[in-house]
């Protein structure tokens, strides 16, 4: 028998990490996307493990046995009711049913809202964007009006504004205005809606209905409330106004000692608090899931970018999930998603699939998705997507920096990260002007090797992880202890010498440990 590959002893080793993941069967390849995905927890399955079947991944901590099962369960359903009343209908949703927009950018000729990266012309073609991600909303008209101080009660100067309360009024059956501002007052709104006849949205508002229409898991569900909050609290101030205009002053709620706005200011510090809560608790069980993950020791990598960069479509070229579908819209991923993928040295990762960033969100809407966003602080290397072809790519890069920045991230992740330039195909000739940044087209998969080569090397790097070959006995024990405390790649026997030479990814805690344990090994670096 001449020098062969020991494929049996690498099926068994991937049975075992398959069992350990939840997997029903492995076939010799690389682990399914869905068995990694179980191992971060996202979707994990919520019931108890058959008879001689391991505890899937999210369900080990759930399921311990028969004794305290009926009270977890009994927990588990106040937790859904409670779930079921804080994700009930909202005050805030668009009514459903088609909508006729008229789009509105404010032009902010000079001044410190001036931004010195985009135009009028830019700003309000991502507008028309977001209402095209909308299902049964259009664009009547795109309307760009000059403003010299938007933080005005009517945005615009008074010349300006009957202008454009002229052409609104001209469109043919218009039911909203889309107001491309960050976000406006409740008594703005209601100005403007009183002159223009229809309902006016800023951008909080229809980014936050985006969010609704993309929301599916609860957790989404519950930061979309949190983000509500503040708007609640707005139109409570504006409705308490108008009622003490109408009443000469606040009343007092019958024998309650609360006046109406004291009552209803408690009520949403009280939804908020449960909100807070339900979210810490799905917070921690993330949290127990990441230490299970850890301890499988699958390297993270988080892809962010800003919204409709192509970071879907990315993670599809890497992992070859045929299961991925990319669409071209904005706020596509609104949850994370984690899929399994390989890197040259046959390294399993997972890559982390984040929610799109935008330019001008207000800050109450990315602190909602601070729990989504926490998870990229734990990961081993940031992916950050660009689309060069984007006239507002310098923009949009600054965005997901100053985001990044704030989320408080360990300075090494922020230094480690890797800037990909994606749809290179659409640019003739194209060379990156940044230093270190990789030219891809994730759609053609032009690029992908010399990318996935610097994500091994930033991986390595970030978990103290080497690659390399040693010789060992087969008779000995350290092929055992290396399918134990190390990933092995490949091993090739020497039959004539009862030796193998193998191939395998080890942290530098383990290698010191095998270097103590076998002094006599022959290790060969690359």
């Amino acid at each position: 028998m001449g020098p062969g590959r020991l494929s049996r002893s690498l099926l068994l080793r991937c049975r075992q990490a398959a069992a350990a993941l939840g997997a029903a069967r492995c076939r010799g390849g690389p682990l399914s996307a869905r068995a990694l995905s179980a191992a971060v927890g996202l979707r994990a399955p919520q019931r108890p493990p058959g008879r001689g079947e391991p505890p899937r991944a999210g369900g080990g901590a759930r399921w311990t046995g028969t004794a305290g099962a009926g009270e977890e369960e009994e927990e588990d359903e106040e937790d859904e009711a409670e779930l079921e009343e804080l994700l009930g209908p909202s005050p805030l949703a668009v009514e459903p049913g088609a909508q006729r927009v008229a789009v509105v950018q404010p032009a902010v000729k000079w001044g410190p809202r001036k931004s010195p990266l985009t135009t009028a012309e830019l700003q309000i073609a991502e507008a028309v964007a977001l209402v095209d991600t909308l299902q049964n909303w259009t664009v009547l008209d795109k309307i760009i009006i000059p403003t010299k101080n938007p933080d005005k009660k009517f945005v615009f100067g008074k010349g300006n504004f009957q202008v454009l309360t002229e052409k609104i009024k001209k469109l043919p059956h218009v039911t909203a205005v889309f107001l491309n501002m960050e976000r406006i007052s409740s008594l703005t709104k209601k100005e403007l809606e009183d002159a223009w006849g229809v309902k006016v949205f800023d951008r909080y508002a229809v980014v936050l209905h985006i969010f609704r229409c993309n929301a599916r898991t609860k957790e989404a569900k519950l930061q979309i409330a949190l983000a509500e909050i503040p708007l609640l609290r707005s139109n409570l101030k504006n409705e308490v106004s108008q009622l003490d205009q109408q009443r000469g002053g606040s009343r007092y709620i019958m024998g309650s000692g609360e006046t109406f706005m004291e009552t209803q200011n408690r009520v949403l510090k009280e939804k908020e608090l449960k909100i807070r809560n339900a979210l810490e608790k799905l917070r921690r069980k993330r949290s127990l899931l990441r230490t299970q993950r850890r301890k499988r020791e699958f390297p993270i990598i988080s892809v962010m970018g800003y919204t409709n960069c192509g970071k879907t479509t990315l993670i599809k070229a890497l992992t070859g999930e045929a299961g991925l579908q990319p669409r071209d819209q904005l706020f596509a991923t609104l949850d994370i998603t984690a899929h399994a993928g390989y890197l040259p040295s046959q390294m399993a990762v997972i890559y982390v699939d984040t929610i799109g960033f935008l330019t001008d969100l207000p800050h109450n809407l990315v602190e909602s998705f601070s729990a989504t966003l926490e998870e990229v602080a734990y990961s081993d290397l940031i992916v950050h997507v660009r689309d060069v072809t984007h006239p507002e790519t310098i923009l949009q890069k600054a965005t997901v920096l100053s985001v990044l920045r704030n989320l408080n991230l360990p300075s090494h992740l922020l230094d480690s990260m890797v800037e990909v330039h994606n749809k290179v195909d659409l640019i003739e000739r194209y060379k990156p002007t940044e230093e270190n940044a990789v030219a891809i087209s994730a759609l053609h998969g032009h690029g992908l090797e010399e990318l996935k080569e610097e994500i091994e090397k930033k991986i390595l790097a970030a978990t103290g992880k080497k690659i390399l070959t040693v010789n060992i006995n087969l008779e000995g024990p350290q092929l055992s202890w290396l399918y134990k405390e190390a990933t092995v790649q490949e091993v090739e026997v020497m039959p004539e010498d009862g030796a193998a030479r193998v191939k395998v990814i080890i942290s530098n805690s383990a290698f010191g440990r095998y270097k103590n344990l076998f002094p006599n090994s022959k290790i060969f670096m690359p």
